[in-house]
């Protein structure tokens, strides 16, 4: 069985309309931020997009979930999660404020531009905001409870909160292309990039859309 899907959700419809996304470096672009602007970035308050070219995620699970911020604030995400996943050409971007009269400075990195050398992910989780791509599902059953579908899926990172009861979805396999998501967290049990590439830019000019 397969379906397709074009189409964007934000988090006020979280409950009602979910579809698949990734943000194979975002783990990856947090720790670089801190590293380099630690004073300015908070990891559970700040957004970022990532634009993917191509992605084949095999294990396929998502439902919806509350994450906590920083400030105690607590915000409805969707979260889509794969047990293995291979992507080509990656762009990872986060604008991060930085104080001293340095203004807004954007890191971007980009990944997988190889066809033949893709990133791969495995237990790839994300907090999902906005999604835009076009998506093929291979054997997917949609309305399931979540517990059920973590059951045989990717495992949930520590400390995610999942009511097992709530509406899900599973696939044996989603593909993606045209990915465009905003997200505000991102877990994964490993990640291999391939040309990694890190640059920063003053402004918000160089951000992947």
């Amino acid at each position: 069985m397969e379906s397709q899907a074009r189409g964007g959700t934000r988090w006020r419809r979280f409950g009602l309309v979910m579809v698949p996304s990734v943000a194979a470096t975002a783990a990856i672009g947090v720790a670089l931020a801190q590293g380099a602007l630690a004073a300015s970035f908070a990891v559970s308050g700040q957004e970022f997009k990532v634009r993917v070219d191509h992605l084949v995620g095999e294990g396929f699970v998502q439902y919806g979930t509350v994450i906590q911020h920083h400030d105690d604030e607590y915000r409805p995400v969707v979260v889509s999660a794969f047990d293995h996943a291979t992507i080509n050409d990656l762009c990872q971007s986060v604008v991060i404020p930085v104080p001293f009269g340095i203004g807004d400075v954007t890191l971007r990195i980009g990944a997988g531009s190889d066809p033949d050398n893709p990133v791969v992910a495995e237990n790839l989780f994300i907090d999902l905001e906005q999604l835009n791509a076009d998506a093929t599902f291979e054997n997917i059953d949609i309305g399931v409870a979540a517990g059920t579908a973590l059951e045989d899926g990717p495992t949930p990172p520590a400390g995610e909160r999942v009511n097992p009861g709530s509406f899900a979805q599973q696939a044996e396999r989603a593909i993606l292309s045209d990915v465009e998501q905003v997200a505000w967290a991102t877990s994964a049990g490993s990640f291999k990039l391939s040309d990694l590439s890190l640059s920063l830019s003053r402004g918000t000019d160089n951000e992947c859309f």
